[in-house]
């Protein structure tokens, strides 16, 4: 990009007033001087950091790699002015501007987020909303020293550019690019990495703690979202912050939406004058400082007064606070709110009188933002990519995602057994449950991040007559692992589990990839583990699940990768054998055993093999429990080498095959037997394709195995080239 000579003298006064109060290298000094040269040369100054792995980023130069102006190329051509942003490189250029420039900044970050975001992909709403509180908290303290701790990644974009990314915006969630989600690799300035959400109270605590511990005095900030309250950690980590007692400020963004629609329609906390002012008044140091006071006062004269004073306290805070707002206070944190989360003013004030208190303890601060702000001027569609239609323009054929493939599945079934239910857990409604909650509003939970809950609400589902079907993405699955066992698995109860981004996830990268169900859940001993090859087998096994009951099912569906379409009637689909699975295509060198998506794959690396006169049976597992184990002694005794191959971890379906091939005597002979599973590392994110090739998954790795297994090295090396 780059400012016209003129714009450049403009600022040229606010930047070096902002330089003054830097802490940058020599080399960053000299990057500016020479690119305001390049500018009145009227030249287009590029920058393109991006040029190696984003593990080569050195923490402690951060400030040394990173420019604030981004990459000048045909991508950023049509974007608007941001005068202002680009002069911040680092949250301590934000100390010298005015309130005016701060508001400034804020529609300047909310435009580049919208711009740069609405092009690569990611979800961005949230980030707008908390662009003012992102400003007043980077003004107010001073990280990284003071930590910040964020709990869900979609909320800090604003962050991220602030804190010297923003020339890498544009890579974020691709290979080589920066993480969608906090990451401490990436930068010093993230405390604590961001995912699931729920985790910053827990965490900052301990940070607070270790402070208190070793005789500092940083500050410890924790954001967390209205989506989180919904999970039990969070409470937890409040009451325990509440008896520990040690200073940190949490900050509840609230923007003001509700799990379930007629929620939504009930009292709502309100931002106006008397709501200010009541917010500032309890941050203030005089209040404050006057309340310990009566503390003190009431507890010297005994004979119950403290008692009575902090009932007296605790009645009058509740009638100016919220309704839930005393809530917070029986845990021991010091409420103060609502704030307007969109007045970069009331942020700020509340912000320096709460942090120059040496002593308050923890305090919750409770700040309204509006979701929807920064979106009018975005008319990409970008928000609503993935939505079905509605029920009446739904057609024979299927949607494009193994979701989509899921729920209509699903209503086809409910529509035949009126009691099948769903209950879904994770963070926000999947997009493709839209369609069913449409259809069966009153057989549809969501229970938001509380997947604890979730499992044991569906086993009492069961329990009470009904068939519940569990949705719950992989990695929040894990969460509730405890549930599964003790409260369905061991009690034999049948809850059908629907495991969706199961596998690699591409841009959500590591944190939000599902490698490791397949070993929980097959480890399970009255679980049945199952996974679909393509969108017919899916359509299958939720028949399979909705038949069962004795006992509990999953199923897996992949969370990235597009289906090729049915089309007909769902029923027409051919019924499956629980425990069966099928040869799809038979020969005598080598076999290939794939579990669930990766069969397709085993189908590339048979036709590639084809090629070189290789003869290669592929086989649809299907299940890994029960285990085919007629199939599997048919594979051993007709082949000399065997491979499975699966989209899961150490200690997964192949684990399964090689216990009972061993204890079976199938390894003292002729058989060899190889795995190919996940790395034992997390696989960062990129494409799907990128990170099938990464984790040596593709047709051209699974071909290059067996080529090695029959001793033609030179060959396998050539596919990989």
């Amino acid at each position: 990009m780059g400012l016209a000579s003129a714009s450049s003298w403009s600022h040229l006064s606010l930047r070096s007033r902002l330089f003054l109060h830097s802490e940058c290298s020599l080399q960053q000094s000299k990057f500016y001087f020479f690119e305001v040269a390049k500018q009145f040369k009227g030249e287009i100054f590029k920058t393109n950091l991006h040029t190696e792995s984003m593990s080569s980023y050195s923490r402690k130069g951060l400030c040394g790699q990173v420019a604030a102006l981004p990459d000048a190329n045909d991508f950023f051509s049509d974007k608007a002015p941001t005068p202002i942003l680009d002069m911040v490189d680092t949250p301590i250029h934000l100390k010298n501007l005015s309130i005016k420039e701060l508001k400034q900044l804020a529609e300047e970050i909310r435009s580049e987020i919208s711009f740069i975001m609405s092009k690569s992909g990611p979800l961005f709403k949230a980030s707008l909303a908390v662009v003012e509180l992102t400003i007043a908290i980077h003004y107010v303290f001073n990280a990284p020293v003071d930590k910040i701790l964020w709990d869900i990644g979609d909320q800090t974009y604003a962050h991220k550019i602030l804190t010297g990314r923003r020339s890498l915006m544009h890579t974020i969630m691709q290979k080589n690019g920066i993480s969608g989600f906090t990451s401490r690799r990436e930068s010093e300035y993230d405390a604590f990495g961001a995912g699931h959400g729920c985790n910053s109270i827990s965490a900052g605590l301990g940070m607070a703690v270790a402070r208190d511990l070793k005789g500092k005095k940083d500050q410890v900030v924790t954001v967390i979202s209205n989506w989180s309250t919904m999970a039990g950690q969070v409470y937890e980590a409040m009451g325990n912050a509440g008896y520990l007692d040690s200073n940190m400020v949490v900050i509840l963004n609230d923007s003001r939406h509700s799990l379930h629609p007629k929620q939504e329609e009930g009292v709502k906390p309100t931002i106006n004058a008397l709501s200010s002012t009541l917010s500032k008044l309890q941050s203030s140091k005089s209040f404050r400082r006057f309340r310990e006071a009566a503390k003190v006062v009431t507890k010297r004269i005994g004979k119950g007064m403290h008692e009575w004073a902090a009932k007296f306290d605790e009645f009058a805070r509740g009638m100016v606070v919220p309704l839930g707002a005393t809530l917070f206070e029986e845990l021991g944190l010091y409420y103060i709110g609502p704030v307007d989360g969109t007045s970069i003013e009331d942020l700020i004030c509340v912000l320096n009188e709460v942090a120059s208190l040496d002593s308050t303890g923890p305090v919750l601060i409770h700040v309204i933002t509006e979701a929807e702000q920064g979106l009018a001027d975005i008319t990409n569609g970008a928000l609503n990519s993935g939505l079905l239609a509605s029920p009446d323009t739904i057609s024979c054929k299927l949607s494009g995602t193994f979701n989509d493939c899921l729920v209509e599945s699903l209503i086809a079934e409910a529509e035949k057994d009126k009691d099948i239910v769903v209950v879904h857990a994770g963070m926000g409604i999947d997009a493709s449950l839209n369609l069913f909650q449409s259809k069966f509003p009153e057989r549809i939970f969501d229970v938001g991040m509380a997947e604890q809950h979730a499992v044991t609400f569906a086993a009492g589902l069961s329990c009470g007559g009904l068939k519940p079907f569990c949705i719950i993405p992989s990695t929040f699955l894990q969460r509730a692992y405890d549930q599964i066992i003790e409260d369905v698995d061991l009690q034999n109860v049948p809850v059908r589990f629907a495991v969706t981004s199961a596998g690699l996830v591409g841009p959500d990268g590591p944190t939000k990839c599902g490698a490791f169900d397949i070993a929980f859940m097959a480890c399970l001993p009255n679980m049945i583990v199952m996974a679909p090859a393509d969108e017919d087998e899916l359509i299958s096994m939720v028949g399979i699940a909705a038949n069962t009951n004795d006992r509990p099912v999953c199923f897996r569906c992949p969370g990235v990768g597009s289906i090729s379409g049915i089309f007909g009637p769902l029923c027409s689909v051919t019924p499956i054998e629980v425990g069966k699975g099928e040869i799809l295509v038979e020969g005598r060198d080598v076999a290939l055993l794939g579990y669930g998506v990766m069969v397709q794959n085993c189908l590339k690396a048979q036709s590639l093999l084809a090629e070189l006169n290789i003869q290669v049976t592929v086989v649809n597992a299907r299940f890994c429990k029960p285990l085919d184990i007629e199939l599997v002694r048919k594979l051993c005794r007709e082949h000399e080498f065997l491979i499975t191959v699966e989209e899961g971890s150490i200690g997964g379906f192949g684990s399964h095959v090689a216990q009972f091939i061993a204890l079976d005597g199938l390894l003292d002979g002729r058989t060899k037997w190889r795995p190919i599973v996940l790395p034992d590392s997390y696989i960062e994110h990129g494409t799907l394709i990128e990170q099938l090739d990464t984790a040596g998954l593709s047709g051209h790795h699974i071909a290059a195995t067996a080529l090695r297994l029959l001793g033609r090295n030179r060959e396998a090396l050539m596919l990989l080239r």
